[in-house]
């Protein structure tokens, strides 16, 4: 099944419309990772919340930004993706559109004391 999650079993999965979904989606189901009566479902516009959580992401790292070295847009993005969760509250005790609380906890990460 799901693991070591907090969350229910999901009900349904949605993603877009890539080719590689589908395959992938029947190993981990053959392979018990995901449960046998979660669906499955491909739609290219639908509310899909993985892909409407990355927007912002995509709007920070434009076409033209070339990252020379895997490592450095691994760890660029991924500090992208953690301020955005700052700012979204999703960071327990850091409250969302609290922007003191949330300079107050990117401070203490780094040690930096204003």
């Amino acid at each position: 099944m799901l693991g070591n999650t907090h969350a229910a079993e999901p009900r349904v999965i949605s993603v877009d419309k890539n080719k590689a979904y589908p395959p992938a989606f029947d190993e981990l189901k053959e392979e018990g990772i995901i449960p046998e009566s979660t669906k499955f479902r491909q739609k290219k516009y639908l509310n899909n919340v993985v892909e409407q959580s990355h927007r912002f992401i995509k709007r920070l790292i434009k076409n033209n930004q070339w990252f020379q070295y895997f490592n450095t847009a691994k760890n660029t993005i991924a500090g992208y993706e953690i301020m955005n969760m700052i700012r979204r509250g999703q960071v327990k005790f850091v409250e969302k559109g609290n922007v003191f609380a949330q300079k107050r906890f990117v401070e203490s990460l780094f040690g930096i004391s204003m």
